[in-house]
């Protein structure tokens, strides 16, 4: 008899679109493979697209004051931002730096992402930006610790 081999690992699982029936993503996922089936398959088109697939839960808004933090930084003068997700106002910021910027929300002016493909189609001169993941991870950490109140056990036939 031969052993039978599991075949629940097999498949390799990623989006190869959104699950979002948002018609401006799905838009802005057109563009970005208009551009990349232009002969310019570059990592950063590759980035960006991968970003338009994901969920909402795992694209964060970043905040106004991080972005203009960022931008900052040495080397990063006369570039373009690119967030692919919200960025929200933040109130503690009382002058904006004058930035050029792509996001998919915004609550002022931005680029789309159709403009940011023929303006740069390589992503040169662009900084990808991204807030880090907050989300469930106290959670997510919680089915790894044996004593965290919660377990997830493999399931047995209850004793009576």
């Amino acid at each position: 008899m031969g052993v039978d081999t599991r075949h629940n690992k097999d498949r390799k699982v990623r989006r190869k679109e959104p699950k979002s029936q948002d018609i401006y993503l799905r838009l802005s996922v057109g563009q970005a493979v208009q551009v990349s089936g232009k002969g310019t398959n570059s990592t950063f088109n590759r980035v960006v697209l991968k970003r338009l697939f994901m969920s909402r839960n795992n694209r964060p808004p970043l905040p106004l004051s991080r972005m203009i933090w960022k931008m900052k930084l040495p080397g990063r003068e006369n570039k373009t931002a690119v967030v692919v997700g919200a960025i929200t106002d933040d109130v503690r910021v009382q002058e904006v730096p004058k930035l050029k910027v792509c996001a998919l929300r915004v609550t002022s002016r931005s680029l789309t992402f159709g403009q940011l493909a023929l303006d740069s189609p390589k992503g040169c001169g662009v900084v990808r930006l991204s807030s880090p993941p907050k989300g469930r991870g106290f959670e997510r950490a919680r089915d790894r610790r044996a004593s965290g109140g919660y377990k997830n056990k493999p399931w047995s036939l209850p004793s009576y």
